[in-house]
């Protein structure tokens, strides 16, 4: 199809989705009830839907008190029947891919369900409003001039009987629709190549000469991209590789940390940035105005309901759970999920913070795993992410990667944190750097701050220096380079710290 004509057809579509999108935001609590009410006539015929009798559920107070709150520990079992053929437990129709996830649960590997349905209503709609927020605000844009590059996951799909499972984004990639595979680069089968290594080579010399406009990725593991092309092209800005480039859409982990290496890829104001909040669970939030001062745009037409279980200032979830019109600003909450991929009432893990009511506008406060509180301190990981930022800034510093653990109270000490940090080039005065870090997650946050206030509770944190490559070492030996793999930032306790540590020192 040529450029033009396949440009024009995409724009008219992405002009028609802002319609929609302006009418969830009109009326978000009455398409938020007629969706539950959706999801539970379809299933109703499931084995889940005949257990709780869906039949009889006539209001939402019904459904909060028919079925109760999972997590994944509680659907392991049946989610091995769904991935062994057995249909219609969760979800009427047939479930035949599995996203494969590390997570924080106590399993070592999650498989999340993917029907049809979010496939095609959730993970594809987001992609597609991806674009139309996008070309809403800046209608001049001349994205779709070029290609986007996107940088998935590394993990190859595996058959298991007649599912199959991998890494969200390999099967999204695998099952892309025809629209989205003409935009994208690279090519499906570069996208899904194994090997991590021998798959960044392939990207580059598949990309170098094309005109991409746009990226999409992780922010961790798009700097290693970028770095790589650079040095391989001897150029020292992304814009020498590609001219058109105008944004960057970025989700999975915090970019606030990264800004510094942005800012010399790209180094004048020509590039936007994007935010999207996506899991294997559901794509559920998108960056609708140029700037995220009010966070994200919370999509209300997903095929997902939404329901927030508060949490108190020392970390705990309290007993009640509400929907959207109940929420309040600047309240953390512990987001739960009903989707039309059969997860029913099931808690995600993540602690989001609605910064705006009208339209609901959200932030990724943490996880409600991963976050540090072993002296009260309640330490999120937008607190450190923040701290780190702006430490890098004053000392003109970019970070690999980094994680923080307590140093234990003894009998005779006062308990602490230990951050250990990789560097691209150290900071001239390691004490210095640490220094200010402290005082700048002091600012972040008061709890942290009281409980370091005259060494209360707490004392300074250490800092350790991770040699070159020691956060990629520590992936690499368990497996998981590339695409959606992170280093867990906080840790609650010293295990994951150990593990690292024994690897690269």
């Amino acid at each position: 199809m040529p450029i033009p004509l396949f440009n024009s057809i995409a724009s008219w579509f992405l002009k028609k989705r802002i319609h929609q999108i302006d009418l969830f935001k009109k009326y978000p609590i009455e398409v938020q009830s007629e969706l539950l009410y959706q999801l539970i006539d379809f299933a109703k015929n499931t084995e889940m839907g005949k257990r709780f009798d869906f039949y009889s559920i006539k209001n939402y107070k019904d459904f909060r008190n028919r079925i109760p709150i999972i997590t994944y520990e509680d659907l392991e079992n049946t989610i091995k029947m769904c991935r062994n053929g057995v249909n219609n437990i969760l979800w009427p129709t047939p479930i035949k891919w599995f996203a494969k996830s590390s997570g924080t649960s106590n399993s070592k590997s999650k498989f999340i369900p993917l029907s049809y349905e979010a496939l095609e209503e959730c993970h594809y709609k987001g992609g597609k409003d991806m674009l139309s927020l996008y070309y809403n605000n800046n209608p001049n844009s001349k994205l779709l001039n070029g290609k986007c590059l996107r940088l998935g996951g590394s993990q190859e799909l595996y058959q298991s009987g007649n599912t199959y499972f991998g890494d969200l984004s390999a099967i999204i990639i695998d099952n892309l629709p025809l629209w989205a595979e003409f935009s994208s680069t690279p090519s499906q089968k570069t996208s899904l190549i194994p090997e991590w290594e021998y798959k960044l080579k392939a990207i580059i010399d598949e990309t170098i000469n094309q005109n991409v406009t746009s990226l999409a990725g992780i922010p961790s593991w798009m700097t290693v991209l970028l770095n790589k092309i650079l040095e391989k092209s001897g150029k020292k800005s992304v814009f020498e590789i590609w001219p058109e480039i105008e944004v960057y859409f970025h989700g999975g982990i915090n970019y606030n940390p990264y800004k510094n290496h942005f800012n010399e890829f790209f180094p004048n104001k020509k590039i936007n940035y994007y935010e999207i909040y996506n899991a294997s669970e559901g794509f559920f939030a998108i960056q609708d105005q140029n700037e995220t001062k009010d966070g994200l745009l919370l999509m209300l037409d997903y095929g997902i309901f939404y329901e927030f279980i508060p949490i108190d200032k020392d970390g705990i979830e309290q007993d009640n759970i509400i929907q959207l019109s109940d929420v309040e600003l600047n309240v953390k909450y512990a987001l739960v999920i009903t989707t039309n991929g059969g997860l029913w009432r099931y808690k995600i893990g993540d602690v989001i913070v609605f910064k705006n009511l009208d339209p609901y506008r959200i932030i990724i406060s943490g996880r409600v795993k991963n976050y540090i509180n072993a002296f009260g301190e309640e330490v999120m990981i937008h607190n450190t992410d923040n701290a780190i930022a702006n430490a890098a800034k004053k000392h003109s510093v970019k970070i690999i990667d980094y994680t923080v653990a307590p140093i234990y109270m003894t009998s005779n000490k006062k308990g602490s944190h230990e951050w250990l940090i990789e560097f691209e080039d150290p900071p001239k005065n390691l004490n210095l750097f640490i220094n200010d870090l402290d005082e700048y997650l002091k600012n972040e946050n008061s709890d942290y701050e009281a409980k370091r206030n005259n060494n209360t509770t707490m004392t300074a944190p250490t800092l350790t220096l991770a040699p070159k490559n020691s956060f990629y070492k520590w992936l690499a030996n368990n497996n998981k380079l590339g695409g959606q793999h992170k280093i867990p930032r906080l840790s609650n306790d010293r295990n994951l710290m150990k593990k690292i540590k024994e690897i690269i020192f």
